[in-house]
């Protein structure tokens, strides 16, 4: 039976390709990835990008889905976890290097690249974030449901901040890592000072709350 035929042998030409296009942004950038280039990659015949994809665009698009999905599901039980800011800033933490080791941080970079001269690259990079997006969201409403500052808190546009910020940290981290270092420090001296109204008696958290309102 032919591959065309083959649903099984099919989904894993899909795949094979999913990967290969993932690893040639990785090893080789977004300005060398090519239907060549993946299928090289992928160890099959370059004439099945476009046969399982339409065009190469369309592999990227798909291959942003599919790493995403995979690292969201990767974590999504120790993000269900977490309990407090500071809980998040150390797992971003230690999500960042193994991201970073694994070469995830890498494709980011050439998916975002890529995404700004080519629309549908972009539109899939896009939703590949609004998966990270949807899961500190979680964490976000959670943690600071519980919290004395919850009323004074966006939880939907903060997780777009925090989410933004880590992208740009990611990246900025090849030029500085001094700088990027210090970044996280202050983040994660934002969330002491946090944790520290947190820790206030009830009256103080009320005058805390009262002065906020006023501002």
């Amino acid at each position: 039976m032919s591959a065309a035929k083959d649903p099984a042998k099919g989904q894993e030409t899909r795949e094979k390709l999913l990967d290969g296009a993932l690893r040639t942004l990785t090893e080789q950038g977004i300005a060398k990835t090519s239907a060549r280039t993946i299928a090289a990659a992928a160890g099959v015949n370059q004439a099945l990008v476009f046969y399982h994809f339409g065009s190469v665009d369309e592999l990227l698009s798909a291959a942003c889905r599919h790493g995403t999905e995979q690292r969201v599901a990767r974590y999504r039980d120790r993000l269900a976890s977490i309990g407090s800011l500071s809980e998040l800033l150390s797992f971003g933490r230690e999500m960042h290097e193994e991201e970073r080791a694994a070469g995830h941080v890498a494709v980011l970079g050439q998916l975002l690249a890529g995404a700004q001269t080519q629309p549908r690259l972009a539109a899939a990079t896009a939703a590949g974030l609004a998966l990270w997006i949807e899961e500190i969201e979680k964490v976000l409403t959670r943690v600071l449901g519980a919290s004395a500052l919850g009323e004074f808190t966006d939880p939907v546009g903060l997780a777009r901040a925090v989410a933004a910020s880590f992208v740009g940290m990611e990246l900025y981290e090849g030029v500085d890592p001094a700088g990027t270092e210090r970044a996280l420090v202050a983040l994660e001296r934002l969330s002491l000072l946090v944790t520290a109204v947190e820790d206030l008696g009830p009256l103080a958290q009320r005058a805390v709350r009262h002065r906020l309102r006023r501002l």
